[in-house]
């Protein structure tokens, strides 16, 4: 139940913040038939043995028409769920990922890379920092 509440909660406050970066274009280089990914720009704190979600989306151009195969990669102290998602151009572009820790994962800063390769054109990639808090 607490794990509920608190992913509702986390999504409520990144909808209400908004506050995301994104990567460079991928895809080809006109304006309308790129992408980017949008991560967080804030910190992502998470308690040591608690699990967050995070929103990753893609940024398509409106003549950006093609699947995106994301991959995702963290430091082996944090675990991300899933590392592998296909986005279909007819599916939404935002991707849930669940990031979680255990009791014994050390505090600090980690970073956590997104890679994004369309069918054609060209790869992009981007990166937000988990840190990992005392809980």
């Amino acid at each position: 139940m607490k794990t509920a509440i608190m992913i509702v909660t986390t999504l409520a406050l990144a909808a209400i913040s908004g506050c995301q970066s994104s990567s460079p274009r991928g895809g080809t280089m006109a304006k309308d038939q790129g992408f980017k990914i949008a991560v967080p720009t804030f910190d992502t704190n998470v308690k040591q043995g608690e699990v967050r979600a995070v929103t990753v989306s893609l940024q398509r151009g409106a003549y950006f028409k093609q699947a995106v195969k994301l991959q995702i990669q963290a430091p082996e102290s944090i675990s991300v769920d899933p590392t592998d998602v296909l986005v279909k151009a007819s599916e939404s572009p935002d991707v849930q990922l669940r990031i979680a820790t255990t009791k014994n994962t050390a505090l600090g800063a980690y970073r956590v890379t997104v890679n994004a390769t369309p069918k054609t054109g060209k790869p992009t990639s981007t990166a937000f920092t988990v840190t990992v808090v005392a809980p």
